[in-house]
């Protein structure tokens, strides 16, 4: 029988539509078709990007030319724009604001046949790395209140261009579905005095149901109310809600769980299109008790039609107990 579930956080409602049930080989995953031709994020095609404004690379190579491991660049066809002021205004009962703000590409390897679930552990610890420098350097900005980082993965996902890259916005306002978590999350602490987050990682490790991995810091979960078959969340076992308050050797356990976490997937499900989102405090919030960071892995298996844009509802036809057994017990 189908059931109804409330994700604890937010209190968001899903459908896990048993009767429906599929497993990996249930979902047609299409191949992505390679277009080859020019690539702007190739190494030797820096100069067709706008200058970085982060890199890392070999020694005695100079900005915006070769030799680079880890570029980040201005968005060439940006959300919102870097210059100017809020300038909130209203307009009857209508509020509006100049589009402020930053958006960036970060360009994960020079690498145009690599991906991020079989890049080198070393690349997707500078990876992780990189999202933490930029929120800080954007962090400088007291125009900017939130600063979003997500990848994009696939065309049915949203991807653009072939090559390998996550994106970041700095925003002058913190996202509707941050502040909802916020706002959960708050509410849970003023009634029982403990994170939601941190009540729910003890429960997932208590029941062992939908842990995929874990390592010494970090834990990857099916959720227990998710939007997509597959969905899955990385956190950090301490209670951290600022991703920038993490220790740079932290990351490379982050890295470790992150990458075996892509390569589960995409052992189970091929080369499945997918979104990645990080969620962190606002940045002048950074020290929150009733808020934990983390990662959202949602892949493209389902389509958002009439019902879910209509009700809020998601309908997932694979309940989280059977995706996080199936991803914890394939060998890779």
């Amino acid at each position: 029988m189908p059931e109804l579930r409330k994700d604890p956080i937010i209190g968001r409602w899903v459908i896990i539509s048993t009767e429906r049930g599929k497993r990996p080989h249930d979902f047609v995953v299409e191949p992505e078709v390679t277009k080859g031709g020019f690539c702007p994020f190739d190494e030797g095609n820096e100069h067709t990007t706008p200058p970085e404004v982060l890199a890392y690379r070999a020694p005695g190579t100079e900005p915006n030319t070769p030799g680079w491991q880890l570029r980040v660049v201005n968005n060439k066809f940006p959300a919102l724009a870097t210059e100017g002021e809020l300038d909130r205004a209203g307009e009857g009962m209508f509020d509006k604001m100049n589009g402020v703000g930053s958006h960036e590409v970060i360009i994960e390897s020079p690498n145009h046949e690599i991906t991020l679930s079989s890049i080198p552990l070393d690349g997707f610890f500078r990876v992780l790395k990189a999202y933490r420098e930029r929120i800080v350097a954007l962090s400088e900005d007291p125009r900017f209140r939130y600063v979003l980082i997500f990848k994009n993965q696939g065309r049915a996902a949203g991807a653009s261009l072939e090559h390998s890259h996550c994106q970041l916005i700095a925003l002058p306002i913190v996202p509707e579905l941050v502040q909802e978590e916020l706002s959960g999350g708050k509410f849970y602490y003023n009634y029982k005095e403990r994170c939601v987050f941190c009540d729910m990682i003890s429960q997932e490790l208590q029941q062992q149901t939908r842990v995929v991995l874990q390592n010494e810091e970090f834990l990857a979960i099916c959720p227990f109310a998710p939007r997509s078959p597959f969905e899955m969340w990385i956190l950090p076992k301490q209670h951290f809600s600022s991703y920038v308050d993490m220790q740079e050797e932290s990351f490379r356990l982050l890295a470790e769980i992150f990458s075996e976490t892509l390569k589960r997937l995409e052992k189970a499900l091929g080369q499945v299109p997918y979104n990645f989102i990080l969620h962190t405090a606002p940045i002048r919030e950074p020290q929150l008790n009733y808020y934990h960071w983390h990662f959202e892995i949602v892949p493209k298996l389902t389509l958002i039609a009439g019902f879910e844009w209509g009700s809020g509802f998601y309908i997932n036809p694979t309940p989280p107990e059977d995706a996080a057994k199936y991803l914890r017990e394939l060998t890779l």
